[in-house]
C-alpha cells in the first residue's frame, strides 16, 4: 500500500474539485457528443495537463505514480467519462513521446504548449486495414532533401477534430522489417494534412475522434521524434504510459459506482428491507468491490516496477485486461443494480456501460492482451 503524502493529497483533491466542475452537464453534452471547451480551460488553468513534464518546460515535474493518483481522482468525480479520456490522450500521445525521446529543439518548441494545454495532441497510429497489427501499416513517409513527404490515411484519431498536433506513425523502410515505422510530430496546419468529420460511436462521445489523411505532407526531418526507424520502441513507451494514465482513470470511475449502488442499495427498499439485503445484489457490489481492489493493485504494482526499470510486458497486458474488464462487469452490474432507473439515459448509469466497453478495444484489445500473455508464456 502507497502512503501519499499531503502534497499529493491535495493535488489529488483538486483533480477531484475539477472534475465535478466539468462533469456537471455531461448528460445534457453526451447525446450529441460535444467535447467541454469550457472543462479543457479549467483543466489548463490547473496545470494537470503538465503534470509529469519537466518545470522547466512549464511542468510539475511529478513521477509517474503521483500523475496516476492525481488522474485516479479526476476519474473518481468526472461523470463526464469521454473528457478525462481526452486530457489522457493529450498527456500520453504527444508530451511523452517528446518528453523520452524528442530533440532538445523539440521539446523546447512543443513542451510548454503540451503542459499549458494550449496546443491539444493526439496520435495517428491506427488505419483502416491496420490496427493492432502495426507491420501492415500503410502510411508512408519518404526523405526528400531535409524534409519527409507523408502519404496515407489514419483511423479512429482520439482528439483529432480539436488535436492541433498529431504524432504521426508512417512507414519509412521495408514493410515488416522491425526498424521500418518512425514517429513524426505534424502540425495541424501543415498543407496536405485534412481531419476527417467527427465520428459517430457508441461510448466516450464527448472526447471527439475522426479520420486523418495525409496528401503529400512535408514534414521537417527534424520533427521525427526518436532515430529513423524506432518507431516501435516510441510507439512501446507510449503504450504503458497510456494504459496507466488512462486505465487509472477507470478505476476512479469504478470507486466512484461502488460507492453509488452501495448508498442505493441500503436505501432502496423491495418486499420491506433494502436490496442490499438480498444476496444476489450483494454479492454484485461485493464483485464490484474485488474488480476496484484487484485494478487498483496492478495499476500501482506494475506502475512501481516501470519505473524500478523492469521487465512490465506481461504485466501491462495483465493490466490492461484485468482493469478493462472489470470496469465493464462493474457498470454493468451497476445497471443490475439500479434496475429500471439504471436503464434510462437521464441517470447516466448506462452511458458508463457504453463508455466502458470502448476500455476493451482501444490500447490493444481484450483478445490482443490475452494473446501477448499467452506469447509471454511460450504459446505462440
Amino acid at each position: 500500500m502507497i502512503n501519499w503524502t499531503d502534497e499529493q493529497r491535495t493535488l489529488r483533491a483538486a483533480a477531484a474539485d475539477l472534475g465535478a466542475a466539468v462533469g456537471k452537464d455531461h448528460l445534457e453534452r453526451d447525446p450529441t457528443g460535444e467535447f467541454s471547451r469550457t472543462g479543457w480551460t479549467l483543466v489548463r488553468e490547473s496545470g494537470l495537463l503538465g503534470m509529469p513534464f519537466g518545470t522547466e518546460y512549464g511542468g510539475l515535474g511529478a513521477d509517474l505514480l503521483t500523475t496516476m493518483y492525481v488522474l485516479e481522482g479526476l476519474g473518481e468525480s468526472c461523470r463526464d467519462g469521454g473528457f478525462p479520456f481526452s486530457v489522457t490522450t493529450h498527456v500520453v500521445s504527444t508530451g511523452i513521446p517528446l518528453q523520452r525521446f524528442g530533440s532538445a529543439e523539440l521539446k523546447q518548441r512543443y513542451l510548454p504548449g503540451v503542459c499549458a494545454g494550449s496546443a491539444i495532441g493526439a496520435h495517428a497510429i491506427s488505419e483502416p486495414d491496420a490496427g493492432s497489427d502495426m507491420m501492415a501499416m500503410r502510411t508512408t513517409a519518404v526523405l526528400d532533401g531535409d524534409h519527409y513527404v507523408l502519404n496515407g490515411s489514419k483511423s479512429f484519431v482520439s482528439n483529432g477534430p480539436i488535436a492541433d498536433t498529431f504524432m504521426v506513425y508512417a512507414r519509412t523502410g521495408t514493410p515488416g522489417a522491425p526498424d521500418a515505422i518512425t514517429t513524426f510530430l505534424v502540425e495541424r496546419d501543415s498543407p496536405g494534412l485534412h481531419v476527417g468529420s467527427p465520428m459517430s460511436k457508441m461510448g466516450l462521445r464527448t472526447s471527439p475522434l475522426s479520420e486523418l489523411f495525409l496528401d503529400g505532407v512535408r514534414v521537417p526531418a527534424t520533427n521525427a521524434v526518436g532515430r529513423p526507424g524506432a518507431g516501435f520502441l516510441v510507439l512501446d513507451h507510449v503504450m504503458k504510459w497510456e494504459i496507466l494514465l488512462s486505465f487509472v482513470v477507470n478505476l476512479g470511475e469504478m470507486e466512484h459506482r461502488l460507492r453509488e449502488c452501495v448508498r442505493h442499495a441500503r436505501s432502496r427498499k423491495q418486499f420491506g428491507q433494502p436490496i442490499g439485503s438480498f444476496q444476489a445484489v450483494s454479492t454484485k457490489l461485493v464483485d464490484m468491490r474485488i474488480g476496484v481492489e484487484t485494478s487498483r493493485k496492478w495499476l500501482y504494482d506494475t506502475a512501481e516496477k516501470l519505473v524500478a526499470r523492469k521487465n512490465v510486458t506481461t504485466d501491462i497486458a495483465i493490466t490492461k485486461l484485468v482493469v478493462s474488464e472489470a470496469n465493464l462487469a462493474s457498470a454493468l452490474a451497476a445497471v443490475q443494480v439500479f434496475g429500471g432507473y439504471g436503464y434510462m439515459t437521464e441517470y447516466g448509469v448506462e452511458k458508463d456501460v457504453r463508455n466502458a466497453v470502448a476500455g476493451t478495444i482501444y490500447s490493444g484489445t481484450t483478445e490482443i492482451q490475452r494473446q501477448r500473455i499467452a506469447a509471454m508464456m511460450g504459446l505462440g
